[in-house]
């Protein structure tokens, strides 16, 4: 197959793609399909921890890692996927990602002790970081700016979100219906379909040659996200204030400080500082941070209500986040026509306020409670606004990137988001946990859960003061980058 080797061949490839309808379905459907696994990941073995600790003979330490193992490889790495995905091609870094994916969760799925099962959720971190970049970055080379872009990338984002949604629902599944392992297993038979048909179809994309990856930047970068979310998730166990938190968000924090330092320096940097200049990109991005920062714990935290407190079972708590699941995806698929009308900032701004007033409402959660009134009104208020949002964001963060820096730009957009959530949960859970939301009292844990949805709201406010100053209201997504 032909490799397009200039920006020309760039723009001639696109317009072939758009020519066949059917071959632009098929680039949607696969990269749509890389992300769900990727993002379901993150949320799918949440109801399934029991079981792998009851088989495994895991430590509440080791059952903790199943989950930080994943967040931890893919946050850390997902840059270093990004630009891999403009040096190398995007076709091959997509299938090399799904394909490292897929065969971590086989062996994920058939681990024997609990350390196979941790290192496997590692690996599947590694492939996740490779591949979700990819998957935007095959949609922003495959669409042109405008209407068709924004429909794609809303597709994107509600199967995405779905993935997220899903992952108690399709956990508690298998879980109740198969086994524990079937939480990864699945990865491996949807997997190999995605790609066989994206071997197929995925027509290969890359920059001019002669560029080199920018390893010093990406050790440094890959290690200080990695020791911050390590960080970030030891405060979990030990609190903010411990030397096992503070050093490794310390030398997390000089790491990426290097980082920086590098990237000014070096001919070929693995992220040109120029990027940030784009104020609507760098906005972009810490706003998705910020949200993710309040919106990632939603469903643990509405998981841990519904069992601990209302008693539903794993399969239960997994059937009530449908009404969730479709709430976001039909608003991320509304989000485009929307954005038409209103403005991308506009739409994102009202999608943050009503997910505002959704965690004002859950934070009023009791012992007491109803799944009407207390899960199923907010949840899908909180799952409209995050639909909402998310679409016009990841559109502002990657409109205009040059199409030697898509794959870097996707990235950002991942790791904003990735970052942001994995901050907020240790936060919260912090949050929550100061005020008995670890306690077996039912009225104790309802409370604690309760504050840190007003927590939540909170900083979902502060988003909306950085879009309403620093994101551009009705105009146009900036001009392409230069070199």
């Amino acid at each position: 197959m032909k490799r397009l080797t200039s920006d020309d061949d760039l723009l001639a490839g696109q317009k072939r793609e758009q020519k066949g309808g059917g071959r632009g379905f098929v680039v949607l459907v696969a990269a749509c399909l890389g992300q769900f696994l990727v993002v379901l990941d993150v949320s799918v073995v949440n109801v399934a921890l029991p079981s792998m600790r009851a088989d495994l003979g895991m430590s509440a330490p080791g059952l903790q890692w199943v989950l930080n193992a994943y967040t931890i490889t893919f946050a850390g790495l997902m840059l270093l996927g990004g630009r891999a995905a403009d040096l190398f091609g995007r076709k091959t870094t997509f299938l090399c990602g799904l394909g490292l994916f897929t065969a971590a969760s086989l062996a994920g799925g058939l681990a024997q002790e609990g350390w196979q099962l941790v290192a496997a959720r590692a690996a599947q971190g590694v492939g996740a970081a490779v591949l979700s970049p990819a998957t935007l970055t095959i949609l922003t080379s495959s669409f042109p700016e405008g209407p068709a872009r924004a429909r794609a990338i809303g597709t994107w984002t509600a199967v995405g979100a779905g993935g997220g949604a899903a992952g108690g629902l399709v956990g508690g599944v298998l879980t109740d219906a198969l086994s524990w392992r079937w939480v990864l297993l699945i990865n491996v038979p949807v997997g190999a379909v995605v790609l066989v048909a994206a071997a197929f179809w995925l027509t290969e994309r890359r920059v001019r040659g002669g560029r080199r990856l920018d390893l010093p930047g990406a050790a440094l970068v890959t290690g200080g996200l990695a020791a911050v979310a390590y960080g970030v998730v030891q405060t979990e166990s030990v609190g903010w204030s411990a030397p096992g938190a503070l050093l490794p968000l310390g030398g997390g924090l000089l790491l990426l400080g290097c980082f920086v330092a590098v990237e000014a320096r070096v001919r070929a940097p693995l992220v040109p500082l120029r990027v940030f200049r784009a104020g609507t990109v760098s906005a972009a991005n810490a706003a998705m941070f910020i949200n993710g920062m309040a919106m990632f714990s939603m469903w643990f935290f509405i998981s841990l209500y519904m069992q601990n407190v209302l008693e539903f079972t794993p399969l239960q708590a997994g059937l009530g986040f449908i009404p969730q699941s479709l709430s976001i995806v039909l608003a991320s698929k509304l989000a485009p026509r929307l954005m038409a009308f209103t403005g991308a900032r506009n739409l994102a701004v009202v999608g943050v306020l009503v997910a505002a007033v959704g965690c004002l409402w859950q934070s009023g959660m009791h012992a007491d409670g109803t799944y009407a009134t207390t899960v199923l009104v907010p949840g899908v208020l909180m799952a409209i606004g995050v639909g909402l949002a998310a679409t016009p964001l990841a559109t502002l963060a990657t409109a205009g990137a040059a199409p030697e820096e898509a794959g870097l730009v996707s990235g950002l957009v991942n790791t904003s988001r990735t970052m942001g959530g994995a901050l907020g949960i240790a936060v919260l859970t912090t949050v929550a946990t100061a005020h008995g939301g670890d306690s077996s009292d039912p009225a104790e844990m309802a409370h604690g859960l309760g504050v840190s949805f007003v927590v939540s709201a909170v900083v979902l406010t502060v988003s909306v003061a950085l879009m309403l100053t620093a994101l551009p209201g009705r105009a146009t997504p900036p001009a392409r980058s230069g070199r």
